[in-house]
């Protein structure tokens, strides 16, 4: 996901029920200075209307990144991961699971669903940013993304 003008805003979608996790992530990109906008839903329900523009998700924008929770109410992280990736339109978007669940089969499960990496939830501030700063350094100035996935972003 090259990005071919860094001063556009990068949409960011953090699907995560914490709010103590929201606030840190919140934090951790404005610590970054990553030029970013981010939203939040807190449900996996939430999420796919957000993905699909639907019911009160219709203005919202296409996120040229996803941050997965995989402890979510109504449908898992599981569950949203395997419909992201099954749907054409959204698959290309990269998708990190960022959870505290860090058991072996909970990594497996999610490469196996197709998640374009997997990160244990970070303790506190200072590794959320260092974790943050990567994620910009590799998904959003080395790593490139299908056309159709980048013309949504102007990228």
């Amino acid at each position: 996901m090259t990005r071919s003008d860094s001063s556009l805003p990068v949409e960011i979608l953090l699907v995560e029920d914490n709010a103590g996790d929201v606030r840190l992530m919140r934090e951790a990109l404005k610590e970054c200075h990553l030029p970013s906008r981010l939203s939040v839903v807190r449900d996996g329900e939430q999420a796919l209307a957000f993905l699909n523009q639907s019911g009160a998700y219709q203005q919202c924008p296409r996120p040229a990144l996803i941050l997965l929770d995989f402890n979510l109410p109504r449908l898992n992280g599981r569950e949203v991961l395997a419909t992201i990736k099954q749907d054409h339109h959204l698959r290309g978007i990269p998708v990190i699971v960022l959870s505290s669940c860090t058991q072996s089969a909970d990594i497996a499960r999610a490469y196996e669903l197709h998640a374009n990496c997997f990160i244990p939830k970070p303790s506190n501030l200072d590794q959320l940013v260092r974790i943050g700063r990567q994620i910009e350094t590799f998904w959003l100035g080395t790593a490139a993304v299908p056309a159709t996935v980048a013309a949504v972003h102007s990228y």
